[in-house]
């Protein structure tokens, strides 16, 4: 056998060792895990445990539930009909994936508390104390669920399009041949079909909806993940905060499994040569007004009513008291962390990505299963199983710096946000090792021998044929990359240096002192800065009409 280049072995070492770096917070987590905490745990049954499954499981029950009811439902409409709007919703829908969940429900609550905005409108009609009993509870599992599935629907609506355009005719022509009707169709043909996309959508719902903590705090949701922050930092145990991170771990696990059942035995076929096989059907008249009333309301209350609001309130505090010189820092932190943290990201990508393209092995591809795990990592558990290994890195950096007779750096990943940022490369690491991967099986592997033929190495056809090739992935993985680290809160709110805020863990320090109308203009910094990476991606998933 020919022994491989030095390439391939340098590029198989670097993506074990980035499979190992995304591994390590999961097994620091569970040597964590085997410390005894009776203590702690006799009160966690007594008072938490049982509240914390079941508002998780009734928020991700009903999350999901929504999502998939409302993206569905959008996708089919702008997908299968034409009416008026349509050309405006099928780039409007997607939006409020630029809104992260807990901004949206700083905002509502805000909107909808007594003597807030709404509170205040229906005041001039009827009295105070009347006007509060009109007012929705927010602060409730189903406020949770409605504000959490307005800005999460996008999951499944993107999924769902994606299939639904390229949906053929031919069991559709046949299922009329035979009498079905437009809404049997729908039930017994096309949302099969589309059951593997819908799954995904879903599950990445779901795991967002796990992931979250600023809004089930906030709206006073007790779920799993906000018991592991109270475990930890109220409590003041590590130990029982890692084993009721496990539990949630094996929340994560049964929805990837779900999602993987929901995928099993369907598949879609799309053809290669007219993606676009089916005809929309023209909607006029009421049907026309109820079609566009129907795919308008889901980016209103999850899109434009939270946009306007933190507009409005970031000019009328800027024209009244000023900018606060503090958002200008909080912002450079922000960007420089997430700039730092989606070229490490990009780079471990593309290395994972290359190592199966250029050793096709059970290794490898273990290694890029092992990468694209830590989306499925909340980033509250992620944070809590990076402590500890980032501690004894710090701790071994300081031991060579006395024993060669130096003063101690002090906590050099923890000080200087180098924890943020491997969080973050983590987390989002499954981002670019996708997209970099869908680009690659793109380009035949004719290329690579063409180009060994004429004599050029690994590298030489790495820069000079794929990397231009793949351009749109990389540029796609860098903005959405970017964009997540802008707004993760869980795990920057717990490895962030001391005094350093960025943008999130700003407006999360408002929103806990009640005065989240201040860091509105920061919270209108992400939700711009993310509306290109969501158009971007709504152009990248669209077929050409």
């Amino acid at each position: 056998m020919r022994p491989s280049p030095p390439s391939d072995q340098t590029v198989l070492v670097l993506a074990l060792l980035t499979a190992l770096l995304v591994a390590a917070p999961v097994v620091s987590l569970m040597l964590i895990a085997l410390q005894p905490a009776p203590e702690v745990w006799s009160h966690l049954i007594a008072y938490v445990l049982p509240r914390a499954v079941s508002d998780t499981a009734l928020l991700i029950a009903g999350v999901g539930t929504l999502t998939l009811l409302i993206g569905t439902a959008t996708a089919w409409l702008v997908s299968s009909h034409d009416f008026p709007g349509r050309s405006a919703l099928i780039w409007l829908l997607p939006l409020p994936l630029s809104v992260p969940t807990y901004l949206s429900a700083y905002v509502y609550v805000d909107l909808f508390e007594p003597l807030g905005l709404v509170h205040r409108a229906l005041s001039l009609v009827m009295p105070a104390a009347q006007a509060v009993q009109w007012l929705p509870p927010m602060r409730s599992l189903p406020g949770a669920m409605l504000l959490l599935a307005a800005v999460l629907y996008p999951y499944v609506y993107l999924s769902a399009r994606a299939v639904f355009q390229a949906q053929g005719t031919d069991a559709i022509e046949a299922a009329r041949t035979l009498g079905a009707g437009r809404f049997t169709i729908l039930r017994r043909v096309v949302l099969p079909m589309a059951r593997p996309a819908l799954a995904v959508g879903v599950a990445l719902a779901a795991l967002e909806t796990l992931n979250d903590i600023g809004a089930s705090e906030y709206l006073g949701v007790r779920t799993l993940t906000v018991s592991v922050f109270n475990t930890w930092l109220n409590r003041g145990s590590l130990a029982g905060a890692a084993q009721l991170s496990l539990v949630l771990l094996g929340f994560a696990a049964l929805l990837i499994a779900i999602e993987r059942i929901g995928r099993r035995n369907a598949s879609v076929e799309l053809s290669a040569e007219s993606p676009r096989l089916r005809s929309r059907t023209r909607l006029r008249g009421l049907k026309g007004g109820l079609a566009t009333m129907a795919c308008l309301l889901p980016p209103l209350f999850g899109f434009v009513l939270p946009a306007a609001y933190l507009l409005g309130e970031s000019l009328r505090r800027s024209l009244s008291i000023g900018i606060d010189p503090a958002l200008w820092r909080d912002t450079l932190h922000t960007v420089a962390l997430a700039a730092l943290a989606t070229l490490i990201a990009l780079g471990l990508g593309l290395i994972v990505v290359l190592a199966t393209r250029w050793r096709e092995a059970r290794t490898t591809r273990a290694a890029m299963a092992v990468a694209q795990l830590g989306y499925t990592l909340p980033g509250l558990v992620l944070a809590l199983g990076l402590l500890t290994p980032v501690l004894v890195i710090d701790g071994t950096v300081a031991n060579i710096f006395r024993s060669f007779g130096y003063p101690s750096p002090g906590l050099i990943l923890m000080s200087t946000g180098g924890a943020v940022v491997a969080a973050y490369v983590i987390r989002f690491l499954a981002v670019p090792t996708g997209l970099l991967k869908a680009g690659f099986d793109r380009i035949p592997r004719d290329y690579d021998d063409s180009a060994r033929a004429a004599g050029a190495g690994r590298l030489v056809t790495l820069w000079k044929i794929d990397l231009p090739l793949l351009r749109p992935a990389l540029v796609g993985a860098a903005i959405l990359v970017f964009v997540d680290c802008l707004k993760e809160l869980p795990a920057t709110l717990l490895l962030r240096p001391l005094n350093v805020e960025t943008l999130s863990t700003s407006i999360y320090q408002y929103a806990s002192r009640g005065s989240f109308e201040d860091g509105a203009l920061a919270a209108l910094i992400i939700v711009a800065a993310s509306i290109p990476p969501v158009i971007w991606l709504t152009r990248f998933s669209d077929l050409p009409e």
